[in-house]
């Protein structure tokens, strides 16, 4: 899963990582796509979180909001975002830029292919707010079973 690098002088201090998401689980969101959540607070994380989305062909997520700037990697594939009504190609290894607050969906343009994006957000409490509910609940709570958003 990851492999501890050298420790730090501090025991408190969080331990630098390397992690191999190949070897990582990979959490069902519903709609063809599944999550693994990379860098956490789990692992000591205090600024940001990232993590990689799979998208199976044509799926897509909700439309949603963030309470904080997310950064989004197209790893492999090409991706429909739609952003504020919007809708852009963007390709593997194109990257968007979302401010918080703004209504985004990211859908996976091909139904042959897989997509992948890395994303990140820019803070560790961050939440994700489906807009067609209004429910909000914290990107962490996403993935049962790790140990996070307790």
């Amino acid at each position: 899963m990851s492999t501890p690098a050298r420790p730090p002088a501090d025991p408190f201090e969080p331990r630098p990582v390397i992690l191999r998401p190949a070897n990582m689980p990979a959490h069902d969101r519903g709609g063809g796509a599944r999550t693994i959540p990379l860098v956490t607070r789990k692992l000591g994380a205090r600024g940001f979180i990232n993590g990689i989305t799979i998208f199976e062909p044509g799926a897509s997520v909700p439309l949603h909001s963030h309470n904080c700037d997310e950064s989004i990697l197209i790893l492999e594939g090409r991706a429909i975002a739609e952003i504020n009504g919007v809708e852009y190609d963007v390709a593997a290894h194109e990257v968007t830029y979302m401010p918080a607050n703004v209504p985004h969906r990211f859908r996976n343009a091909s139904n042959t292919e897989r997509m992948q994006m890395l994303w990140t957000y820019a803070s560790v409490e961050a939440t994700r707010t489906l807009i067609a509910t209004g429910d909000t609940r914290p990107i962490e709570a996403e993935h049962p079973g790790k140990g996070e958003g307790k």
